[in-house]
């Protein structure tokens, strides 16, 4: 068999240039694509599902971590709450996305990423800024940076079905059995079914210092259980396009371990989830020029919050929150020529909230976004230059609504392939994007404001890649990128006459160096390894009021350095992967003083797995030990984290 295929198709699950061609006799091409990240005009970071084995990641947060510029903001625990930024600019200018759809929180505009699995999924990636991909969502563009998460797709070359069952065991009482059917339903069906639940008591040891005095206690109230449920159906509708439909469960019951100052580690805290969304892609390539994608998703959140002994209700305080979101995107792209392509994308959506707080007024949310953006590619130069349009309105059934919102948000982004023969490039890009209030700014009991302007968020990147083979390396990638970001009209809670209030206060200044590295080689035998590594440098410092005491201090929570190395082996007998989590000193507080300062840290992890075949099955062992020194940290200042821990993963394929 002979053919021309382009790299992108990534044989050796590589991020290899897509316009460098290469002529393959006799092979079979297995693996799926996978985007070149040294091409893009913008900082691009991916992990595909045999990075994710190699390495042993089981969550989704340790996979994010893993990226440079990316913070995750994790409040202890299996069960406890983890929440991205990208860049120091908030995880609400940061999109998370499921299967090519945004997922909001109209409520507190940030996604606890804690609650997707990271079993079934096929490739997860972070990007900053304005993507080269102009055929998206308007929400995917809407943001500063954008972290998507796609899911597995059956295949089916061999039998019309697969089944996979898999059971994960460990630390801390962890329980995590989970079930994934797909099914070939003709010869252009498929569909797909997954289950699992995960139960944890979460009681960890740790070590509470205070000055000389040293004791081990135990985390409370730190016990999660859940379940979630996923079912997709995939149709190939000849020249009618193609169409899947997405339905998703999640439930779930946790304690929030609260924190631990001195020597108080009580915690009454429960939280109660439930979100079940549908949604649906529609794609068609109508002509040679034209191709039309629309997606519709209905989503409904609900949750209950439980405090026992505090002031409220003779020491317990209960409140329920519901959610909902009817959501649209239709995009349309043409073709002008090999170089030169057109979007015009239209997304509306509405958002409603419900709560039992006093004097709820019941907002709806109404949002059209209108994203309009012109691509030149060749293969040396791609240029990419866009504008979004926002328009929202309010509606409330008691008290004062905010001001429409218009504005405009420009993005230009440029990457050029210096050298004709070296895949060498300089890329460049700027965004002016900004994040509305969300409905606790503006309306959370007395310290909401409808009188909140945006956020506003200004990006510039430049940046250095390249990517080939090395001497002994079989593949070599690296990329450094600097930056500068502003944030304006920052959204802060002030002190007034008797109450904090939500005020446009904040300016933030934020500059640093994102560097990346990935290198495989092959050893002996059948042996290969894969080293990659990233460390980043922010400067993210209040520029707010000179007077102030914190002035050009850095930000709460943004160490100055972080990193990660994470070393592979892969060959026939035990596949092994360690890495290291490194991040330095931080700060709780705006004022950048020791009593406010949370210590560096590192994290080790090593994994090992082995899979074998017997008859038509495929079985996987997988163990990890976390942290494996034993170190005591924060990420949030008196959430201790936990120690050592170990687990243990069997799974069967058929």
């Amino acid at each position: 068999m002979g053919a021309c295929l382009c790299a992108s198709a990534n044989v050796h699950a590589q991020q290899v240039d897509t316009t460098t061609y290469h002529q393959l006799k006799g092979v079979e091409v297995v693996e799926k694509a996978r985007p070149s990240t040294t091409r893009e005009a913008t900082p691009l970071q991916v992990m595909d599902r045999t990075g994710i084995e190699r390495l042993g990641i089981q969550d989704l947060s340790e996979a994010v971590k893993r990226f440079s510029g990316a913070t995750v903001k994790d409040y202890g625990g299996i069960g406890g709450l983890k929440t991205v930024s990208v860049r120091s600019l908030g995880a609400q200018h940061t999109a998370v996305s499921y299967d090519g759809v945004t997922i909001s929180d109209a409520q507190s505009g940030q996604v606890d990423i804690s609650r997707f699995s990271l079993d079934n999924v096929e490739m997860v990636s972070l990007s900053i800024g304005q993507t080269d991909d102009i055929f998206q969502t308007a929400r995917m563009y809407a943001s500063a940076g954008a972290l998507s998460v796609k899911t597995l797709r059956p295949e089916f070359l061999t039998k019309p079905f697969h089944l996979k069952a898999q059971v994960k065991t460990g630390s801390f009482g962890l329980a995590n059995p989970s079930l994934r059917y797909e099914q070939k339903l003709g010869r252009k069906w498929a569909a797909s079914l997954t289950g699992d639940y995960l139960r944890a008591d979460g009681n960890y040891p740790f070590t509470l210092t205070n000055v000389s005095q040293v004791e081990k206690l135990k985390r409370h109230n730190s016990d999660i259980e859940s379940w979630r449920t996923e079912l997709n159906l995939w149709g190939d509708l000849g020249r009618g396009g193609s169409l899947s439909v997405k339905g998703y469960y999640f439930d779930s019951e946790r304690g929030l371990p609260g924190s631990v100052i001195l020597y108080n580690d009580y915690a009454g805290e429960r939280l109660w989830d439930k979100n079940a969304f549908v949604q649906a892609y529609y794609k068609n390539q109508l002509s040679r020029k034209f191709a039309l994608q629309a997606q519709a998703k209905f989503n409904y959140a609900w949750n209950r919050y439980k405090d026992v002994n505090n002031k409220y209700q003779d020491g317990v305080q209960i409140d329920n929150y519901t959610q909902r979101e009817y959501y649209t995107s239709v995009s349309g792209l043409y073709t002008l020529s090999d170089h030169i392509s057109f979007s015009l994308i239209e997304d509306f959506s509405v958002n409603t909230l419900d709560n039992t707080l006093p004097e709820c007024p019941f907002p709806t949310r109404y949002t059209s976004l209108t994203y309009l953006a012109g691509q030149y590619k060749d293969n040396r130069l791609t240029v990419t230059a866009s504008l979004l349009g926002t328009y929202m309105t309010e509606h409330v059934e008691s008290g004062d609504r905010p001001a429409d919102r218009k504005r405009l948000s420009p993005a230009v982004s440029a990457s050029w392939r210096i050298l004709p023969d070296e895949n060498l490039r300089v890329r460049a890009s700027y965004k002016d994007i900004f994040r509305v209030p969300t409905f606790n700014d503006m309306y959370y009991l007395r310290i909401g404001n409808t009188n909140l302007k945006p956020e506003k968020a200004t990006q510039y990147n430049l940046g250095l890649t390249w990517s080939g083979d090395l001497s002994v390396f079989s593949f070599l990638s690296l990329s450094a990128d600097g930056y500068y970001n502003r944030v304006d009209d920052k959204i802060v809670a002030m002190p007034t006459m008797f109450v904090w209030k939500m005020m446009n206060m904040g300016k933030v200044s934020i500059g640093g160096t994102d560097v990346n590295f990935l290198a495989e080689m092959p050893l002996f035998g059948k042996t290969e390894a894969q080293l990659q590594a990233n460390y980043t440098f922010q400067k993210a410092i209040d520029i707010t009021k000179e007077t102030a005491k914190n002035y050009r201090h850095q930000i709460p929570y943004t160490p100055k350095h972080s990193g990660m190395v994470a070393l592979s082996l892969q060959n026939p007998w035990v596949n092994a992967g360690y890495s290291v989590t490194l991040v330095g000193d931080r700060y709780a507080l705006p004022q950048n003083i020791d009593d406010n300062r949370i210590d560096r840290y590192a994290e080790h992890t090593l994994s090992l797995n082995r899979e074998f075949t017997i008859r038509n099955c495929k079985l996987r062992l997988q163990g990890e030990v976390v942290n494996l020194t034993n170190k005591m940290y924060d990420v949030i200042q008196y959430y201790p984290m936990p120690g050592r821990s170990w687990r243990i993963t069997l799974s069967i394929k058929y």
